[in-house]
């Protein structure tokens, strides 16, 4: 597969190049939000009873899902997907690799935790990036600038 490459030009967002605007990452964070809040749904009602292993395995389900779709060659969870957003490589424009797309998502966490502080931070920083990119080294993108050649890649 090849490597998406940066576009020339466009209407630069960001100091570096153009950006995903905030409302459309919140957009594609709570379609993916509801799509794992109902495969946590489905896992309480196999796992009834036994709250351990529901919590669990929802974790492994959300670092499944985020792990495999921000690392596959698309960039996108279905999420981002329907709003035209993708996660590239700050360095390359290209595909995030499956390690970077895991320290992605944990560092999500951690960016939920003082009242989702870390997913606002884009709204003052330059790059617009929020924790969880900036510790993964990546960026979110307009899919017209940064396009996908297939889905999820």
């Amino acid at each position: 597969m090849t490597q998406p490459v940066p576009p020339p030009g466009g209407a630069p967002a960001g100091p570096s190049g153009p950006r995903a605007d905030f409302w459309y990452r919140l957009g594609g964070f709570l379609i993916d939000g509801v799509i794992l809040y109902v495969i946590g749904l489905v896992i309480g009602l196999v796992f009834q009873g036994n709250l351990v292993s529901q919590i669990l395995i929802s974790l492994a389900a959300g670092i499944a899902y985020s792990v495999y779709f921000i690392g596959s060659g698309s960039g996108q969870t279905p999420g981002m997907r329907l709003l035209s957003i993708r996660a590239v490589d700050a360095a390359t424009g290209g595909r995030v690799d499956y390690g970077r797309a895991f320290i992605r998502y944990l560092v999500g966490i951690v960016s939920q935790l003082p009242c989702y502080l870390g997913y606002f931070w884009m709204l003052w920083d330059p790059e617009k990036q929020t924790w969880h990119d900036k510790a993964s080294g990546t960026f979110v993108v307009p899919t017209s600038e940064y396009p996908v050649e297939r889905w999820p890649g």
